[in-house]
């Protein structure tokens, strides 16, 4: 007890003497934990706002779901048994169209909801002009009335009281859907919506056996009920017709999940901002203690131990950690607070902003681990510090640590990514994430090392002749005692982060944009009635500009079973069982099926069920040959037999089947047919124009504008992660800066020297300019190394496509690199040029 008391006198004492020299230790921790504090205070305020918006938002207090088919009396009588009201919605894809008075057309694709007289059960719907929603149904002159997005209006050019087409029905638009008080449970749509009554869409055309529809029964519950017990019931009784469950609790999952895995990968770009700024600490620990060196002897000749000091020095910077993560804190908090209206505004869904403990005690958490790994190694170094020290012109404590401190740092590192892990909720991403950043560090300081080796040789080589302040450059940067290492790790870890996003996002959107156009189709169509398919073929085939079309019977079904077990209970939450999935039939295997295992069935086959199952799904879920398969059809159970597996290739936007089934097995199931149309770009407009205007209830998708969404859903998750990376970045520049004014002092002594020997002030700043400009590049080429084999690594490991190297990017990073160091340099070169020798070398004596 004794030494910790002598401890905390020593750095009370040591305390006394202010920050100077630990601004850029508190700025770097501060900035990192900011960061992360921050992204997690707007996940758990978007959570928290799903949460407790979660009934308006899926329009009641639960939801029962049906595929391709409406609720039999059976099922709407136990909902009406269950809830004290029940709203029907019917959600799915059609064309709307606007009919011109030269006989011309323009077509867009909608998302179409029909809703009942009960909708919404919950919240309000908001239209423009502000009319109620039975007087916007009941239309004008006795034609019915719809609601479109404004973003329709605008494509199309309509205006309030318009009159377009849905099928072979026809509406009036009586206002624009400025709200829709349930949009957060639909999820991801091709189009824009449009709403109009259900019993309005009689004789359109639309809703025929076998199209591709969803309805929705949304039930307000008495207040007194238990939705699990609710949920219970329902799935026990209607599980098996391919009823789906979802309800108030989480209401958008899809949106929960993509704020999730967002919100946990700027988290880990976060913590790599937070490595940057531990090298930054580190850096502004080994700087402070090699000042303290004489102190240090001292206290060992005065017969201080080596504990005493250490820990003494531990609780000064322990504490001045402590400063830096609160400040983290604050900043960290206090931002998405100050830019909550914004957000609110932007945002398609409720967030709960306020202080959220949660996220902030992870960041803090995050904080003191980095600062404990960062300046344990530095501190742990001042066991080698002795009294002789005091006699001589000592530098740093050199040397590697005791082996107890290491595996103390070692052991943080390991609690810090379980940390992440435990936090994230996403550990493969996290694995992966520390893995890179890691990675990337041992890369950048093997580089470092490099770099000063090939730099103390370029100084040496006889292209240096005549070129003094080149040479001295190459010189500096591989002498000891330099800021190389520093530059590269600091600034270089930010450029890879940048590098790395760039890569990606280039990648991404050439594979979208660029390689789509090759590989997939012009259109997908879907709702084509048995009897249309021949016509449609035939006028598809005598349309010059259709280069092929490929056609295949389309059900949907529900794997509620395998092996005659629950299927998640026997293999989890895979997207395959999640919800329902394409099923088609065919008699014999066409041109482009593989088979990789079993059998196909004979063409006239008219036996027990049998399936064909993806190859790598089946993989995936721990199918067998043999393994039986349940699977929910309209309402009716198939039990089939997995006969065969198949290569399936769903990468190029073509018709793809997770499930084929025999023939006989779905004879007599309502159904449709869906088609890609490969053609000319040139022609897509006239194929549109044809098809659609002959057969108003088919609904083509054009694939290009599919992509071109995508590409903005990317893009923004793209936009947000480069912020995220230009924290980090920036974290790097204040690290940079911190080394260039730690050097200060030195470089005032150098250009002492240099100007005793006859050096001029433009030759002293060119080597000066050489020195800063030849490490920025440095830092930017292995930047651009590291960042590109993480972008590699992600497009074709996560991505699934091809990588190719992006140079512009590239080149800017480079650019950046010079620029940073450059002006970081330089403008720490202003007092060593002004600096008159005599009275510097009379200081050194």
């Amino acid at each position: 007890m004794s030494a910790l008391r002598d401890a905390a006198r020593i750095a009370r004492r040591e305390l006394r003497g202010g920050l100077a020299g630990f601004r850029v230790f508190l700025a770097c921790l501060a900035l990192g934990v900011a960061a992360i504090a921050a992204v997690g205070m707007v996940r758990e305020s978007i959570q928290q706002g799903l949460e407790r918006e979660g009934a308006t938002l899926l329009g009641g207090d639960a939801q029962m779901s049906f595929t391709y088919r409406f609720a039999t009396e059976e099922e709407r009588a136990w909902m009406e048994q269950a809830a004290t009201a029940v709203s029907e919605i019917v959600d799915f894809r059609s064309m709307a169209v606007v009919d011109r008075p030269d006989g011309s057309a323009d077509r867009a694709l909608v998302q179409l909801k029909g809703v009942d007289g009960a909708w919404p059960l919950l919240g309000q719907a908001e239209l423009d002009p502000a009319v109620s929603l039975d007087a916007a149904f009941a239309g004008t002159d006795g034609m019915p009335g719809a609601v479109a997005d404004p973003v329709l209006a605008a494509r199309l050019g309509l205006s309030v009281g318009d009159r377009f087409r849905l099928g072979e029905a026809s509406f009036v638009l009586t206002a624009l859907l400025e709200r829709e008080p349930d949009s957060g449970a639909t999820g991801f749509a091709f189009g824009p919506r449009v709403l109009v009554r259900t019993a309005d869409l009689d004789g359109s055309g639309l809703l025929t056996p076998g199209t591709l529809y969803e309805s929705r029964y949304r039930l307000d519950l008495p207040a007194e009920a238990d939705l699990d017990t609710v949920k219970a019931e329902a799935e026990a009784l209607f599980r098996d017709t391919g009823m789906s469950w979802r309800d108030s609790r989480r209401a958008a999952p899809a949106i929960a999940r993509f704020v999730d895995r967002t919100g946990a990968f700027l988290v880990l770009v976060g913590l790599a901002g937070l490595a940057v700024g531990g090298i930054g600490v580190s850096a502004a620990v080994r700087a402070y203690l090699d000042a303290r060196i004489p102190t240090i002897a001292v206290l060992r000749s005065l017969g201080a131990s080596s504990r005493v000091i250490l820990w003494a020095y531990l609780m000064q910077i322990g504490a001045l950690a402590g400063v830096g993560v609160v400040l983290g804190l604050v900043l960290g908090a206090a931002l998405p607070l100050a830019v909550a209206p914004l957000l609110e505004a932007r945002l398609p869904i409720p967030a709960a902003f306020g202080l959220h403990p949660g996220p902030l005690l992870e960041a803090a958490l995050y904080g003191v681990l980095t600062a404990l790994i960062f300046t344990l190694w530095p501190l742990a170094r001042t066991e080698t510090i002795r009294p002789a020290a005091l006699f001589r012109d000592a530098g740093a404590a050199a040397g590697w640590p005791r082996r107890r401190w290491i595996a103390t740092v070692l052991g943080l590192v390991v609690v810090l990514i379980g940390a992440a892990v435990w936090f994230s909720g996403v550990p493969e991403l996290t694995l992966g994430a520390a893995a890179g950043v890691l990675g990337a560090l041992l890369l950048l300081a093997l580089a470092a090392r490099g770099i000063a080796a090939l730099s103390r040789r370029a100084a040496r080589s006889r292209m240096m002749r005549g070129r003094s302040a080149l040479r001295l450059a190459f010189g500096a940067i591989g002498g000891p005692g330099g800021e190389t290492a520093s530059v590269v790790l600091s600034l270089g870890l930010g450029l890879s982060v940048l590098a790395a996003v760039g890569q990606i996002d280039s990648n991404l959107r050439r594979a979208i944009a660029g390689d789509l156009p090759d590989v997939a189709p012009s259109f997908f169509v879907v709702d084509i009635q048995p009897d249309q398919m021949q016509p449609l073929q035939a006028a598809l085939d005598a349309e010059p500009g259709v280069e092929r079309v490929e056609t295949a019977p389309m059900l949907r079904g529900v794997i509620t079973r395998i092996n005659g077990e629950v299927a998640t209970d026997v293999a989890g939450n895979h997207w395959v069982l999640r919800g329902d999935r394409g099923v088609t039939y065919a008699a014999t295997p066409d041109a482009r099926t593989e088979v990789t295992a079993g059998t196909w069935w004979p063409e006239d086959y008219t036996g027990p069920p049998q399936i064909s199952f993806a190859a790598e799904e089946a993989r995936e879920i721990g199918l067998k040959l043999g393994d039986t398969l349940t699977v929910n059809i309209l309402g009716r159970d198939i039990e089939a037999e997995v006969t065969s597996f198949r290569e399936v290739d769903f990468s190029d936007a073509g018709i793809g089947f997770v499930l084929t089934m025999n023939p006989a097995a779905v004879q007599g199931a309502p159904h449709t047919f869906i088609a890609t149309i490969y053609a000319d770009a040139d022609a897509e407009p006239a194929i549109l124009r044809d098809v659609a205007g002959r057969w108003p209830n088919i609904t083509m998708i054009r694939v290009r504008d599919v992509a071109e969404r995508v590409a903005e859903l990317l893009g923004a998750v793209a936009t947000a992660i480069t912020y995220g990376a230009g924290v980090t970045l920036l974290t790097g520049g204040i690290v940079l800066i911190g080394a260039a004014a730690a050097g200060e002092r030195a470089r005032v002594f150098e250009a002492a020297v240099l100007k005793t020997v006859g050096a001029a002030r433009r030759q002293i700043l060119a080597y000066f300019a050489w020195r800063s400009m030849l490490t920025g590049l440095a830092a930017g080429l292995v930047a651009v190394l590291a960042g590109g084999l993480a972008g590699w690594a992600v497009t074709v490991f996560v991505m699934e496509t091809d990588f190719v190297f992006e140079p512009l990017s590239a080149l800017l990073i480079i650019a950046g690199g010079v620029l940073a160091t450059t002006l970081a340099g330089l403008g720490f070169a202003l007092r060593p040029l002004a600096a008159r020798p005599a009275r510097v070398l009379r200081a050194r004596d």
